[in-house]
């Protein structure tokens, strides 16, 4: 009989955590909301960093295991949640290449839970991507991928007006068409993957 930590350790993939991380950390775009969060702590305050992270790290392992009992609840299979998904990071990528606003969120009235960890960190896009990883990849390496990703938002939060004075705006805009690129590719790949099983 295979024991439980025996099944996680035949699911734990490498490959599939690095790409998990990438598409996360593309989503989320920790890096580029620099400008936001100093603006949030300019008008609210101290931000609550180990709060903001722990609330975002809960609401997107949850809707990992929930979202597709959602979907099921209404009708919608993963495949074509998948293409659906593949459609919002293709527009979110476009975002970070040409630098441009194609979805715009209420102005804040708050800070910390909320507009830092929702929607902020684990918003629309995140949710999306997560069960568009769930179509392809083990949920354990989509956790390990969420964990690495929420450590490096606590980071960020906690020493964001250091990061923003050494990248500078240069810096910033360059490592979001970077990723912007590689998520360009991701949506591809995942529209491409999941778009044969709509006709299955």
């Amino acid at each position: 009989m295979i024991t439980f930590a025996k099944k996680i350790e035949m699911n734990f993939d490498f490959r599939e955590i690095i790409t998990a991380t990438m598409v996360l950390f593309a989503v989320i775009d920790i890096v580029g909301s620099i400008p936001i969060i100093i603006d949030l702590r300019s008008k609210f305050g101290h931000i609550q960093s180990e709060k903001a992270s722990l609330v975002s790290a809960g609401i997107m392992i949850a809707f990992l295991f929930v979202g597709e009992e959602i979907l099921k609840l209404i009708g919608i299979d993963v495949n074509s949640f998948a293409v659906a998904g593949s459609f919002v990071l293709f527009f979110l990528a476009l975002e970070m290449i040409l630098g441009i606003r194609l979805y715009r969120d209420e102005q804040a009235s708050s800070a910390s839970i909320v507009p830092i960890a929702f929607p902020l960190i684990a918003g629309a896009g995140t949710m999306t991507t997560l069960l568009s990883l769930r179509a392809e990849f083990q949920p354990i390496n989509i956790i390990v991928a969420i964990l690495l990703n929420i450590i490096l938002v606590y980071v960020i939060l906690k020493s964001s007006s250091k990061i923003e004075r050494m990248l500078s705006k240069n810096g910033l805009s360059i490592i979001r068409k970077v990723f912007g690129v590689v998520l360009l590719a991701i949506a591809v790949k995942l529209f491409a993957t999941n778009v044969k099983g709509l006709f299955i």
